[in-house]
């Protein structure tokens, strides 16, 4: 080591003295205008809402786009920030009108990771500061369509879930439009081939003036019946095959915000999942009475499970529920009535549509969030693959001939077709907004999506997807 001379570390001292009095002076002087910051009370009753997407209507956000921005019940004229970490995305940010709503655009840069991003939202006069998120998406082209025959006719507004019946030879649809009172909706079914109506059913009426909208379906060969959701009235109804004519409506209020219904033939139960409610309706299809619910206890600290899709396996009896919440798989004992396992779903976000594959053991999960489909083992949970299948990914269904997944993302307005190692086989064109798919059993897959406007002649379709 060389040893300096005497004057050098008197300069060597002296530089240090220096740059020590200049730091504690800048350190100062810094805490001097920290304490200068006017600290005003924060707004009391902040009902801000930002609105993030895409700059054009009904498309996903991706790398190097340009992000609308919307504001609504802000101050009159109050300025409002827009910030990634310490970053501005606005160089003027944004100003709210006399009725508290501003509108305005940033563009992404080209080389934006896919993920969501949490933003911060800052205001003035009175000053607040909240977190919205922005979500960029993969970017999956379309491929594959050579594979495949598409076949589809255009039907009514609103349309939901499909189901099919092998009983009946027919498949079944729902329909609704707009919020309550609901007065558009009805429950369809067509001839598997042609995809033409044969039936229609007109829900009940309901207390609001409008109807029992309905939504979510699930097909019961062994009593000749359809069950529908009845979200908007928190219940459940069912009706019959030949010709849609009504069962029985069920109350409002047995079922919270009623989403997924799935039957099990063999020890006559239907099974509800809902939104927001950390347990599993069931409701007995022999006597058309309300049993006890299945709760489902997270595993997430402080988390509620919040049930969304269901599948329903008649091999083992076993039903599958993702909750929408925590991003974990709840599989249920239906002979024993209760939970056997809760598995958590690593690589997914706002997990909400789910499939399982009997014969590999496997559990297919679409993550609305992270717009994708993980493939998870069936026994311990582990993520076997997870595929980039396109925004919004809503819904899934497995293909047991071919054996692949199909998922529909919603944004995306896509149907993926993946085989059971993760690899796309086809993204096929269901848009705009493909919503449900489900499988014939027989190779065949039924995919339904919404309009965007109601002269969109491309929305409110039902497609028949076949492998060539």
């Amino acid at each position: 080591m060389t040893k300096l001379s005497r004057s050098s570390q008197i300069i060597l001292r002296t530089g240090v003295a220096r740059v020590a009095i200049l730091t504690g002076a800048m350190l100062l002087g810094m805490t001097s205008a920290f304490a200068q910051v006017a600290f005003e009370q924060p707004e009391k009753d902040y009902k801000g809402q930002v609105r993030l997407g895409s700059a054009t209507r009904g498309q996903p956000l991706f790398s190097g786009g340009e992000v609308s921005v919307q504001g609504q019940n802000f101050k009159p004229g109050q300025k409002v920030q827009l910030l990634k970490g310490a970053v501005a995305l606005s160089e003027n940010g944004f100003t709210a009108d006399q009725e508290g709503k501003f509108e305005g655009k940033f563009k992404l840069p080209e080389n934006a990771a896919v993920g969501t991003y949490p933003l911060i939202v800052t205001t003035d006069s009175p000053y607040f500061a909240d977190i919205t998120k922005l979500k960029i998406s993969p970017k999956v082209p379309l491929s594959g369509e050579d594979k495949f025959t598409l076949s589809s006719e255009k039907l009514s507004p609103g349309l939901y879930q499909i189901g099919v019946s092998e009983k009946s030879n027919a498949v079944f649809v729902t329909s609704a439009v707009g919020r309550p009172p609901v007065k558009t909706s009805e429950i369809l079914k067509l001839d598997p081939e042609t995809l033409k109506v044969v039936a229609r059913g007109k829900p009940a009426d309901a207390k609001d003036g409008g109807v029992h909208a309905v939504y979510g379906l699930g097909v019961d060969d062994a009593k000749g019946t359809v069950w529908v959701t009845n979200t908007r009235q928190n219940t459940v109804a069912v009706y019959k095959q030949s010709d849609l004519s009504l069962v029985k409506q069920f109350e409002p209020g047995l079922a919270q915000h009623a989403r997924d219904v799935k039957i099990d033939e063999k020890d006559g139960k239907a099974y509800v999942s809902q939104v927001g409610e950390p347990e599993v309706a069931v409701f007995d299809t022999n006597t058309l009475e309300k049993l006890p619910s299945v709760k489902i206890e997270s595993k997430v600290r402080g988390e509620k499970f919040s049930p969304a899709s269901i599948d329903f396996d008649p091999i083992s009896g076993k039903v599958f529920v993702i909750s929408l919440s925590t991003n974990e798989v709840a599989i249920i004992d239906s002979v024993a009535g209760k939970v056997d396992k809760v598995l958590p779903v690593k690589g997914g976000l706002s997990t909400i549509g789910i499939a399982y594959d009997a014969a590999d053991d496997r559990i297919f999960v679409a993550g609305q969030g992270s717009d994708n489909l993980l493939i998870l083992d069936g026994k311990t949970g582990e993520t076997l693959h997870n595929v980039a299948v396109g925004a919004g990914s809503l819904n899934v269904t497995f293909e047991p001939v071919k054996k692949h997944a199909y998922v529909s993302s919603r944004d995306a307005g896509t149907v993926t077709v993946v085989d059971a190692n993760g690899k796309i086989v086809a993204n096929l064109p269901i848009a705009p907004f493909a919503n449900h798919v489900v499988a014939d059993g027989k190779g065949g897959v039924y995919a339904v999506n919404k309009s965007m406007n109601p002269d969109d002649p491309n929305g409110d379709r039902v497609t028949l997807i076949t492998a060539k």
